[in-house]
């Protein structure tokens, strides 16, 4: 890894070093509480009824068998729901539980609560349901067509008024395709709903977005939102997946009900219908250039099949959309990009939204298009790499720092790894298939991609930060808290690293997020670090505004290891005699620079908060017989404006690769007739230590100076790159035209 100098950290533990985390040691040594290990007094179970049919009328349901069974304290339908019968993260359309009909497979129809597991699922299972099945829509196009439209985002630029003729010296065009492709996150939701004295809830639960839950929560509960109280429990992964309701407001009724702590946890498989996935996507293209490669325009229709309900579809169409031509100057734009309601599998926040999939059908143009004008792809990408100034096809200016070709040159100039040898394991497939070597192919591929970084739109996004300074057994010590939720992502160690540097202070606890404090908004959108760090900075710096203004001492003054330090170094007086018994508190709201709502007939407008640039190179070894693909090494550079904890932001682009890599060559919820036929690791598969290869991995520094420390986001650009770098390395080798992922082996073999 190399990473270019920035200042120093010059407090231990503080922005820019590799802090360790304070939940590594439990999460290492399976001592960390996840949301499944919570428990309670006289706790009951709860367990779901789903429809086994995408779509189909109700008919009647008979709780009669399931309520007789010993230990069943309550089974519920939607007549029971005291509140709004639906819920929604942008629009309220989702039923809590079915009402007269389902929409997709796996909808929840009834929940039971019991005195042990087994007992809830065998009441689960006494519950009859009638239905009337009904042909479900599941082809997008055929949705469209019928008008189930969620939205249509048009972006329209042209290099002159009156220019919207496309013509060029060279044409490409391209019909690709991506499929479903679930989250897979480590620990399956759960969570833990206690009834509270005051006809209230306490629910305990693995979430990205602790207000939003509540306000969704309290609205189905027909209770103000001060009575449904919020606490972050252990989240094992989230990618998006956490963002939609899943058990809690079905734990949360049947404690209400039942007047006893209920306790929800699903199995792997139940995972895969109660959380939504990865948009699959249809996308067309077009690109017309010049001979010499130098682009002219980009033509796109991007479908997106948002499934049974609109969860976070309008903007995941908006990303794909406005960042549908790749990092690259492009003077003529054309794009139609929609998302549709059918019978599938809802679909809405994962990893890279929307970007994800218009980086693999853009990339692989750029590729089509290298070789139709007889470039080196790297060099085709530079000449028409955006800069800093350069002008999105939105019409909004690029601000910050824009390395596309600096980026594109450092995976290129990186040595490529020595050939496989004799190894087994070195070959596709490894130890447990047929490959001796015959028709084993090398292939190189490169991509780069582009995301937006925090919320977008015009969306009042906002983060809020309490923190406060006291002195504890003898030393200062910093407590922070907000409700920004820790899902694996590091953002725990990131608070305390952000206070330890504004306040000077070595001892900082970061309380347990819950929503006794203002919104910290989701942790999606490569948005944590930014908000939430932005938010706790601003915060620290009121503290430390206020403590110095009781020195009543002019000149600069710094707090420095528990002293406040004049600019010669010389110690005004320690924080501990400053304090004595006081506490020093202050709570921020604190918000980015605005953004503004599309044009609704041309896509024009600064939409975007930041933007984010990745780029990869992958080596594959392909057996063109076998049809089998092992990636050799990934080679990926990225700029990450100021790496505040650079071992972690190294772990974030190898974990975001590995997503990459598992879209290209394996992940795919299979969904046929709107049934999902493959809700399991037997059959949904993920990449294993053994899949991924070694990574080579550039870090740059090129701050933005409208961010905390010139901080990007960073989680989600690797994602999207990746991908398209592993395809093209694999049409590299095989010279098929791969225009769907996942790579199957029948698309490979010759």
């Amino acid at each position: 890894m190399t990473v270019s100098t920035v200042a120093p950290a010059t407090v231990e533990g503080g922005v820019g070093t590799s802090a360790r985390r304070p939940d590594g040691i439990l999460k290492v040594a399976g001592e960390f509480a996840y949301s499944s290990d919570l428990w309670a007094d006289e706790m009951l179970w709860g367990a779901t009824v789903r429809s086994p049919h995408p779509s189909a009328e109700i008919r009647a349901i008979d709780i009669t068998a399931a309520v007789a069974l010993p230990g069943v304290y309550a089974v519920l339908t939607a007549a029971d729901v005291p509140g709004a019968r639906h819920y929604g993260l942008e629009v309220v359309d989702q039923p809590v539980l079915a009402i007269d009909e389902v929409r997709y497979e796996g909808e929840p129809v009834a929940i039971v609560a019991a005195d042990h597991p087994e007992t809830a699922r065998r009441a689960a299972a006494r519950i009859t349901v009638e239905y009337a099945v009904r042909a479900p829509v599941t082809d997008p196009e055929d949705a469209l067509s019928r008008g189930d439209l969620v939205r249509h985002v048009p972006v329209r630029r042209f290099a002159s008024a009156g220019g919207t003729a496309l013509t060029a010296d060279v044409v490409v065009t391209g019909t690709y395709e991506v499929g479903m492709q679930d989250q897979a996150f480590l620990g399956p939701e759960s969570g833990l709903a206690v009834p509270a004295e005051d006809g209230g809830i306490d629910l305990f639960v693995a979430t990205q977005w602790l207000h939003v839950d509540q306000k969704q929560v309290a609205a189905c509960l027909g209770l103000p939102a001060e009575k449904v109280r919020l606490s972050l429990a252990g989240v094992g992964g989230a990618f998006g997946a956490r963002e939609d309701l899943s058990m809690q407001v079905h734990a949360s009724l049947l404690a209400l009900h039942t007047g006893k702590p209920v306790k929800m946890v699903y199995g792997r498989e139940e995972s895969f219908f109660g959380h939504v996935h990865r948009h699959p996507a249809r996308l067309s293209y077009e690109h017309g250039a010049t001979r010499d490669g130098k682009l002219l325009y980009v033509k796109a229709r991007i479908v997106l099949d948002g499934g049974a309900y609109t969860s976070s579809t309008p903007a995941v169409v908006a990303n794909a959309a406005t960042l549908g031509v790749g990092p690259y100057d492009v003077p003529t734009v054309v794009v139609e990009a929609y998302g549709v309601y059918t019978n599938n599998p809802p679909c809405g926040a994962m990893r890279g939204f929307g970007a994800v999939q218009a980086c693999f059908a853009y990339e692989s143009q750029m590729d089509k298009l290298a070789a139709e004008v007889g470039l080196d792809p790297v060099e085709l990408r530079r000449r028409n790499a955006m800069t800093t100034g350069s002008v999105m096809p939105t019409g909004q200016l690029v601000h910050g720092p824009a390395p596309v070709a600096d980026l594109l040159a450092l995976v290129r100039d990186r040595p490529l790894p020595p050939a496989a040898t004799g190894d087994p394991r070195e070959r596709p497939g490894g130890v447990a298939n047929t490959t001796r070597g015959e028709g084993v192919v090398r292939g190189v591929g490169y991509a780069i991609g582009i995301k937006n970084v925090c919320f977008s739109e015009g969306f009042d996004d906002f983060a809020t930060a309490r923190v406060r300074l006291s002195v504890v057994g003898g030393e200062p010590a910093v407590l922070v808290h907000t409700a920004a939720a820790e899902v694996g992502q590091g953002l725990v160690t990131v608070q305390a690293q952000i206070a330890r540097t504004e306040l000077g202070v070595t001892k900082v606890t970061v309380a347990t997020a819950d929503t006794s404090v203002g919104s910290a908004g989701s942790s999606s959108a490569s948005r944590q670090t930014y908000m939430t760090g932005g938010a706790v900075r601003a915060a620290c710096q009121a503290v430390k505004a206020t403590v110095l203004a009781r020195v009543g001492r002019a000149g600069e003054l710094a707090l420095v290891d528990g002293k406040v330090v004049a600019s010669d170094g010389a110690v005004v007086a320690s924080l501990v005699d400053l304090l004595g018994n006081d506490v020093v508190e202050e709570t921020v709201e604190w918000r980015h620079k605005p953004t503004r709502p599309l044009d609704p007939v041309t896509g024009q407008g600064d939409a975007h908060v930041q933007y984010a640039f990745a780029a990869h190179r992958a080596v594959v070894d392909v057996d063109t017989e076998l049809g089998l693909v092992r990636v050799v090494e990934i080679a990926t550079a990225q700029d990450v404006g100021k790496a505040v904890n650079p071992q972690a932001v190294v772990g974030q682009i190898q974990g975001g690769t590995a997503q990459g890599l598992g879209l290209a060559v394996m992940e795919e919820v299979q969904v046929v007739d709107g049934v999902i036929r493959n809700p399991s690791f037997t059959d949904y598969l993920i990449p294993t230590i053994l899949d991924m290869p070694p990574m080579a991995v550039d870090v740059l520094e090129m701050g933005d100076p409208d961010a905390p420390y010139g901080l990007r986001g960073v989680g989600e650009p690797p994602t999207i790159s990746s991908t398209p770098a592993v395809v093209a390395a694999i049409r590299a080798a095989t010279g098929r035209p791969l225009t769907r992922v996942p790579v199957r082996p029948e698309h490979i073999a010759l």
